[in-house]
């Protein structure tokens, strides 16, 4: 009787002990696992051209005989990355290796590949890369980034601070989708961030081009930059933003087949900012907007029956307030060859909508 009183209680205590082990298994443990070891550390290699000038170079006479000077060296960064295919393909920001002459990848087991740019894009900030293995390769499968809910999880995995490389397990941080359609606009003149993920998840230095995962484990998003309330101090605040993984799959194919984006579309018309001189000319009410300069014989603006002196004051419900604007919304909708626009126009004082179809330039 005694060593069945023992043996009934060692059972218990063993069942207990699965319990408390099934217990910390969750979507997040669950997601992790399956998404880890698709994730790599990306080190760069660039240059970096620097130019030296005399303390005299702001002043016209001495700069004749103090030119500045040009010079390059060697800059080592590092980012994240994850891989979309067996084949070896590898999406991150296109910041993150811009400017490489040399991409080392490092994956979850400790194995080192060189990496080539396959293609880039810097409207959008993505690069896809390519590995070659003799081995299948783990891969993340993509989710649907137009079907996101605000409040559920988000796991950011990457390479923050370079700590990947010290024993080649990639860091993984969890918050939840804290807002959606973010848009920024042009940032450096460059770079369109529009409908951007906004997550609590932590992002920091070197997390740049990893996946922000749902709780399935799919890439809903990839992990851009931060807002860390200090001009030096680039750590995470809990404001993070990650791009659209559906934003991401628009271009894929076009850089997989020419390494670029081909954006030289022409909407049949030349333009210039409305100023106060051009909207009393016009007798416009407000002092907004973009005038319609001059219009291509038999294009597509005058198909569209757009006219000189006519002003646009939005595209596709947005609203365009100068040429700032007007760059935003064609960089940042991504627009390609054939595709429609709507305009809001204003002609004489009365406002207009028609439709423009986007040609070859």
């Amino acid at each position: 009787m005694k060593y069945c009183v023992v043996l009934i209680l060692l059972l218990t205590s063993l069942h207990a002990q699965d319990d408390v082990s099934t217990s910390r298994q969750n979507a997040i443990t669950r997601a992790v696992r399956k998404a880890v070891p698709a994730v790599v550390g990306i080190n760069v290699v660039s240059i970096q051209q620097y130019t030296y000038g005399s303390p005299f170079f702001n002043d016209d006479f001495f700069s004749q005989f103090f030119p500045k000077q040009k010079f390059y060296d060697k800059v080592k960064g590092l980012g994240s990355g994850f891989l979309i295919s067996k084949d070896g393909y590898v999406l991150t920001n296109e910041h993150v290796v811009n400017g490489a002459i040399e991409i080392v990848v490092t994956m979850n087991d400790g194995s080192k590949y060189p990496a080539k740019i396959v293609g880039m894009d810097r409207t959008t900030d993505i690069a896809l890369l390519q590995i070659q293995s003799d081995k299948q390769l783990p891969y993340l499968d993509m989710g649907d980034s137009d079907d996101l809910i605000i409040g559920e999880w988000a796991i950011a995995v990457g390479n923050p601070f370079g700590l990947f490389d010290i024993n080649n397990q990639p860091t993984v941080t969890v918050g939840v989708i804290s807002a959606t359609q973010r848009d920024f606009g042009l940032v450096d003149g460059t770079h369109a961030y529009q409908g951007m993920i906004q997550t609590d998840a932590a992002i920091n230095g070197g997390n740049s081009g990893g996946p922000l995962l749902n709780a399935r484990g799919q890439v809903i998003g990839i992990n851009t930059f931060i807002y860390s309330g200090s001009t030096t101090a680039k750590t995470s605040i809990g404001i993070g933003f990650a791009i659209p993984i559906n934003r991401v799959r628009k271009i894929l194919a076009e850089l997989k087949e020419t390494g670029t984006v081909n954006r030289t579309f022409t909407m049949g018309f030349k333009y210039q900012a409305v100023d106060r001189m051009i909207a009393g000319y016009l007798r416009l009410k407000e002092v907004r907007g973009i005038v319609v300069s001059e219009i291509d014989k038999n294009g597509t603006a005058e198909k569209a029956g757009l006219q000189i002196s006519d002003v646009i004051l939005s595209i596709n419900g947005k609203e365009v307030n100068n040429e700032y604007d007007f760059r935003r919304v064609m960089l940042g909708d991504d627009f390609r060859v054939g595709d429609t626009v709507e305009l809001e126009v204003i002609r004489e004082n009365k406002k207009f909508k028609t439709r423009l179809t986007l040609s070859q330039a």
